[in-house]
């Protein structure tokens, strides 16, 4: 994940600065295009929710996954709302980074909700990652740690 968000900084759902070489070493990413005023992404976000809430809490260890908001609110206000009334606790790229646009650009994001599945270097594991979720819930991690490249024990 160095090359997709080096040099830039992350959010927390809580406001604070976070660097993404840190928080997404060794992880499957979920790169998560979603927006509080689409009604499929507010259908979706409790999904990804309790997806992403059972695999770092309640599995042990916590399943090396993270997500990153990229946010098509209309602004840094809604962004915030949004996260704060619906998100898990995951991460976001900051609403006045330019950088959402190439990174929509770069995974042909066309609709949204759209959540991209990719591993360390950026390449993507699957573009289908909310419909994998919606079919077949955690099972789905599995596949994406095999396609991820990354060595960990990991049960559910």
């Amino acid at each position: 994940m160095v090359d997709v968000f080096s040099g830039r900084l992350l959010v927390s759902k809580d406001g604070r600065s976070v660097d993404p070489e840190e928080a997404l070493q060794n992880k499957v990413v979920g790169l998560y295009f979603s927006a509080g005023w689409c009604s499929p992404c507010r259908d979706f976000t409790p999904v990804l929710c309790d997806f992403y809430t059972e695999l770092l809490e309640e599995t042990e260890p916590p399943a090396p996954f993270e997500v990153v908001f990229i946010s098509s609110d209309h602004s840094a206000e809604e962004m915030v709302g949004y996260m704060h009334a619906m998100h898990g606790d995951w991460l976001a790229l900051p609403f006045h980074d330019p950088y959402k646009h190439d990174l929509k650009k770069k995974y042909n994001i066309t609709a949204i909700p759209k959540l991209v599945i990719v591993k360390q270097t950026g390449e993507v594991i699957t573009d289908k990652g909310r419909k994998q979720i919606r079919d077949k819930g955690l099972s789905c991690f599995r596949n994406w740690l095999a396609g991820a490249d990354i060595f960990q024990n990991f049960s559910s």
